[in-house]
Order: C-alpha cells, then sequence, then structure tokens
C-alpha cells in the first residue's frame, strides 16, 4: 500500500464515520429529515413503498451503513466495495440536505450551494476510492489480457498443427507415391 493511500482512506472515511455516528445518534431527526425524500421515492418507484413507511429503520441502516463502510474504507478492507457504498449514502445524503436547507436568503442559498459541493466533492472522492486497484490489475485490464494471451496461443497451435498436418500428408503422399510405384 501506498502512503497516500495509506492516510488517504482513512482520511476520507473520518467524515462519513462522523456523519454515521450522528445518524444513529439523532435518528428521530434524520427520519424526518428523510421522511419527505422517501415519500417521493416510495411513489415513484412502488416496491420501495415499504422502505418508504419506515423512515426510522432507512435512518438507523444508513447510519450503519456508513459507519460500517467507512470504518473497512479506512482499514483499507474491501475499500471498493465499501467505497461504493458510501457513494450511495453520500448521494442520498446530498439529496436529503439540499431538499431540507432554508434558501430564503441569499446566505441561505450560498450556503446550500456550498454544501451541496461539498456533498458532490465526497462522492466523488469515494467513487476515485471505488475504482482503486491498489495498483493491481483489475478484473476488466486481467479479462483483455487472458483474451489476448488466448487468442495468441490458438494461433501458434493453429500454426503448429497446420504445419505438423503438412508434414504428415506429405509423408502419406510419398508412402503412397512408393506403394504405387510411380
Amino acid at each position: 500500500m501506498s502512503i497516500v493511500r495509506l492516510f488517504a482512506r482513512p482520511l476520507l472515511a473520518t467524515g462519513f464515520v462522523a456523519v454515521g455516528v450522528e445518524r444513529l445518534r439523532n435518528v428521530d431527526q434524520t427520519a424526518e429529515q428523510l421522511a419527505p425524500t422517501l415519500k417521493r421515492i416510495g411513489s415513484t418507484v412502488p416496491s420501495a413503498a415499504s422502505l418508504a413507511a419506515n423512515p426510522t429503520m432507512v435512518a438507523r441502516v444508513l447510519g450503519y451503513t456508513q459507519v460500517g463502510a467507512a470504518s473497512l474504507l479506512g482499514m483499507g478492507k474491501m475499500s471498493r466495495l465499501a467505497s461504493l457504498l458510501l457513494a450511495g449514502t453520500a448521494a442520498l445524503n446530498a439529496v436529503v440536505e439540499y431538499r431540507n436547507a432554508d434558501a430564503s436568503t441569499a446566505q441561505e442559498r450560498k450556503d446550500r450551494r456550498y454544501q451541496l459541493l461539498k456533498n458532490l466533492s465526497l462522492i466523488g472522492g469515494v467513487l476515485l476510492s471505488a475504482v482503486d486497484t491498489n495498483g493491481r490489475p483489475g478484473l476488466a485490464w486481467r479479462a483483455n489480457h487472458l483474451a489476448t494471451d488466448t487468442g495468441r496461443k490458438t494461433r501458434a497451435v493453429s500454426k503448429s498443427v497446420k504445419k505438423s498436418t503438412r508434414k504428415q500428408l506429405a509423408a502419406v503422399s510419398n508412402a503412397a507415391s512408393d506403394i504405387v510405384g510411380s
């Protein structure tokens, strides 16, 4: 693990741990903030209506997910999955905070915009972390190289078989000529 990863992951994770703990400490307030967004999701996606009906449970799940995924990211364990989970919770958090922020004055609108930009920056950070392969090749690279190597080996075997077949056909032809006596 590089020195940058050693420090960057825990630094990125600390904000998510703090927000997750705060969500768990104030579950009722978080549920109240989530309720309008969950109602909208429930009306748009009927299969999510049961989740939308229980904002307290969603608030707890979000809190535990943020604390757990951020802890995993900070420790460098399953960091790609943890980053994807954090990106999802951060996106929901961005929507909820933006919708619930006061925007009656110019300063409040400015604060709401900065909060949204901060949340989008965090989403970008965890998405970068989600595609980080720790300096090892990713699955796409491995699959591409496996296909390339397989094609190259197949062509080499094919050439070898053709050459061998030609030699065998020449030997059979010579043997047939000897038998016929031409």
